[in-house]
């Protein structure tokens, strides 16, 4: 079997010698494609394109880097309706989500393109007489990029906009789970006037493509979004060649109500963290810890806004959730739901597959109430729609409550006191933390990343980005005699 879609290399798109069927979460009648599998030389090959390609680009200038990103951001923005039906078609999340998903990829194009003006370097007095010290950025060299399916163009654009910015050459091994999203951008940007090679899609199996590409002595940088025991993996090959690796892997996120918090606005903000793209994002607000003394009032609500949200087909009008991603995950999502149970939480509402007119992978958002927070469904991320509620006696409590975690990604307060916001904001153990705000919802020109088993390795997004996508380098110049 083969296909032409999913590999593109040395400027030229390849068959698979394999290939993966892409099927509609919403509705499994509808195929949406069928996507060739690189294999290793393949890879090989676009390892070897890509290092040819890096030297060519970089010396091309910061003005033709921006022209290139400029175009991409551009054609994004412009084509996010069409662009955005078929991510929603492909991943399940409702079609506004899917179109302001590209929409926003466009614009992390349109801003390191501007970025990439900005490459400037430093000039330093000597401690030595005659010498003169000039420190300047340069590209690190061939940018290895694994994506996941959860947000299939905005996560793959923040890592691939960058990289080409800064003069980097890209290989992306995307999630096999969301191949369409994955050809989409990669046609937009194979349309450029850039090196053959200089960018690379080769999609393919995690255990065969994704590890050859990690582990290979070709790649001088390794970004990464997944899974944490992926990850650790991930960072354990790379230190034998002392790749350089910036991982974003897990989280648990929580979000604290205080009894001083406004109810309504809480409880949808809280709704909207929980179960908004499905739960399948790692800002998604999992544990909700919630004061004593408004905690029943809160629960109440909240079990009434999950009912109350419209689960459907991902392109329907109306629809506020649409399907899990794949089988796996529901079934994933399913046992959760009976671990939670087992370990003595009490299932409010959800957690049960629905039925709906086109046969899909839908489920009920679900929220857990009495929970601790030491029962598995609060310690291990579940990427799915469901939350926790654990009771809290106390402002101090619930920051302790929220701080035991292996994780650290985001993290929010529900409060009316400007005293608990800024103690929580100095206090909370998170990379980013939300005050009356969503736990998910991040901007594009400002760092985003976290603490613990959350992220490894440099910042990703704004102008933090650098620190990864650049290597520094520190020339000292004898200044000679003038006479």
């Amino acid at each position: 079997m083969t296909a032409n879609n999913g590999i593109y290399i040395a400027g030229r798109w390849e068959n698979g010698t394999t290939a993966i069927e892409n099927r509609n979460p919403s509705d499994l009648s509808d195929i949406i494609g069928t996507y060739g599998q690189a294999n290793a030389d393949q890879l090989d090959e676009a390892l070897s394109a890509a290092r040819a390609a890096q030297p060519v680009w970089w010396r091309a200038g910061v003005q033709k880097r921006h022209d290139v990103l400029m175009a991409i951001g551009t054609e994004l923005m412009a084509r996010a309706e069409e662009i955005g039906r078929l991510l929603s078609r492909e991943e399940g999340k409702p079609l506004a989500e899917g179109k302001g998903e590209v929409y926003r990829a466009g614009q992390f194009f349109t801003y390191f393109a501007a970025e990439a003006l900005r490459l400037h370097g430093d000039l330093a007095e000597s401690v030595r007489p005659g010498i003169e010290i000039d420190v300047r950025r340069e590209a690190v060299g061939v940018v290895a990029i694994v994506s996941p399916w959860n947000f299939p163009v905005a996560t793959p654009a923040w890592k691939i906009a960058p990289a080409l910015a800064f003069g980097n050459a890209v290989v992306w091994k995307p999630a096999n789970i969301t191949p369409a999203s994955a050809v989409a951008l990669t046609e937009i940007i194979s349309r450029q006037d850039i090196p053959a090679g200089l960018f690379n899609l080769v999609s393919g199996p995690g255990r065969d493509v994704g590890q050859r590409l990690i582990e290979s002595p070709a790649v001088d940088a390794i970004s990464f979004t997944g899974s944490v025991p992926v990850g650790r993996s991930i960072a354990a090959a790379a230190v034998t060649n002392m790749t350089k690796v910036q991982m974003e892997m897990g989280s648990k996120n929580p979000m604290l109500v205080m009894d001083d918090a406004d109810l309504d606005l809480s409880v949808a903000h809280a709704a909207n963290a929980a179960f908004g793209g499905t739960g399948q994002k790692c800002t998604a607000a999992s544990r909700l810890i919630v004061h004593e003394n408004i905690h029943d009032a809160f629960v109440e609500r909240l079990v009434d806004a999950a009912k109350a949200l419209r689960v459907g087909h991902a392109l329907e009008d109306g629809t506020q959730i649409g399907p899990v991603v794949s089988e796996s995950q529901l079934k994933q999502n399913l046992d959760y739901i009976e671990i939670g149970c087992n370990e003595g939480a009490e299932l409010l509402c959800g957690g049960n597959r629905l039925e709906r007119p086109t046969d899909g992978y839908f489920m009920a958002p679900a929220v857990f109430a009495n929970t601790r927070n030491d029962m598995r469904i609060n310690r291990e991320e579940m990427f799915a729609p469901v939350t926790s509620v654990i009771k809290a006696g106390s402002y101090e409590e619930a920051l302790a409550i929220a701080n035991d975690s292996e994780f650290g990604l985001t993290a929010g307060i529900m409060t009316g006191s400007l005293a608990r916001a800024s103690h929580f904001r100095a206090n909370m153990r998170a990379g980013c933390v939300m005050v009356n705000l969503p736990t998910a919802g991040t901007d594009y020109h400002v760092p985003f990343g976290g603490r613990g088993s959350s992220s490894f390795g440099p910042r990703e997004q704004g102008r933090y980005a650098a620190e990864f996508y650049t290597s520094v380098k520190t020339a000292y110049v004898a200044a000679g005699d003038v006479s």
